[in-house]
């Protein structure tokens, strides 16, 4: 931290910039400058008149950083390298068949099995961060090793961010209000700006586009998801994304992971959808509450995904049409 410029440091911890207009001091035209050569700058008249105290100012910023990284949860140690599931037991008290299964970021992970079968609770072991402790006896690791208690137990540090068919808001905000406020909470250096991309992201992934101003309360259940998951994508500081059956949520499937792995993310997804379970590295089978198997996606399969991406788009135009009001006919739909 001492071997950074100001405009380092401004860069990647934005609050910086209140601490230095509590103090007063104006570091405009020193960002060049290290925070201590830039307190080396000042004359001993200027350090007098202005009852500046170098030898305090250096370490109340590292410690005022490190309180704010606490406060925020965006910690430094905060990144999460790999995602580790060691294998427990099936209802019946079976050993799951598969060896410890890693997962890295930027990696998407399907969860598939029927109904009942024990997907969302692998889901609930990864986000309570299972020590054996859950009805699977399950562990999870972060980073190879037992994860730190913050991951269970601190509100500020979220391991995961869940994603559901089931969104609803009930504040009385509009889009660009939320998510500004949003933002502000984390920090940023441009709220506006980035409330901006995200919204940008959002109705790249939405059936029907929405606007700054709209009521958040009256977005359809599909705009909402959409809005969730680029914020999950962009903003929020959870470096896991847990997703439960999206594969009727009314948006972009294909583009809404492509924004999540793009941000480094890494995502495990519940689906009974085969174009969702393709697009993944691989796919964990479950059967009778364990899991069953651990499969890589085969080129086979990644040839076939783009068979199925064909069909998918067919339905996904005739879907369109009809909202638009349009008849239906075999021409204009198989063109």
């Amino acid at each position: 931290m001492k071997n950074m410029t100001i405009a380092e440091l401004l860069e990647r911890y934005p609050f910086v910039e209140d601490y230095f207009q509590q103090n007063r001091l104006q570091v405009t035209g020193f960002e060049h400058l290290t925070f201590e050569a830039y307190l080396q700058h000042f004359s001993a008249e200027e350090i007098e008149d202005k009852a500046i105290d170098i030898e305090r100012f250096l370490p109340e910023l590292e410690t005022y950083i490190e309180k704010m990284l606490e406060f925020l949860g965006v910690q430094d140690d905060n990144t999460v390298q790999s995602l580790t599931i060691i294998p427990g037991t099936d209802k019946n008290g079976n050993p799951e068949k598969f060896e410890n299964l890693t997962v890295l970021p930027s990696q998407i992970i399907s969860i598939v099995g029927p109904t009942g079968s024990g997907k969302s609770r692998l889901l609930a072991d990864i986000e309570w961060a299972a020590q054996g402790d859950t009805p699977t006896g399950r562990s999870i690791l972060i980073n190879d090793k037992m994860p730190d208690p913050k991951w269970r137990y601190s509100a500020n540090n979220k391991l995961v961010a869940q994603l559901s068919q089931n969104m609803n808001f009930v504040m009385d905000l509009r889009v660009g209000e939320f998510l500004e406020m949003h933002a502000q909470s984390r920090m940023v250096q441009n709220p506006e700006q980035m409330s901006a991309r995200i919204l940008e992201a959002a109705n790249h992934l939405a059936g029907e586009k929405f606007l700054v101003d709209t009521p958040v309360t009256s977005l359809s259940g599909g705009q909402s998801r959409a809005l969730m998951i680029a914020d999950t994508a962009i903003l929020s500081t959870s470096p896991i994304v847990l997703i439960d059956e999206i594969e009727n949520a009314g948006i972009d499937r294909r583009r809404a992971l492509e924004l999540l792995v793009s941000e480094d993310k890494i995502v495990l997804m519940a689906t009974h959808d085969p174009l969702l379970a393709l697009m993944a590295d691989r796919r964990i089978v479950i059967q009778n509450g364990g899991i069953h198997a651990v499969l890589t996606t085969t080129e086979e399969e990644k040839s076939l995904l783009l068979e199925l991406d064909k069909i998918d788009g067919i339905i996904q135009s005739a879907r369109r049409k009809l909202r638009e009001g349009s008849l239906l006919t075999k021409q204009e739909i198989f063109k």
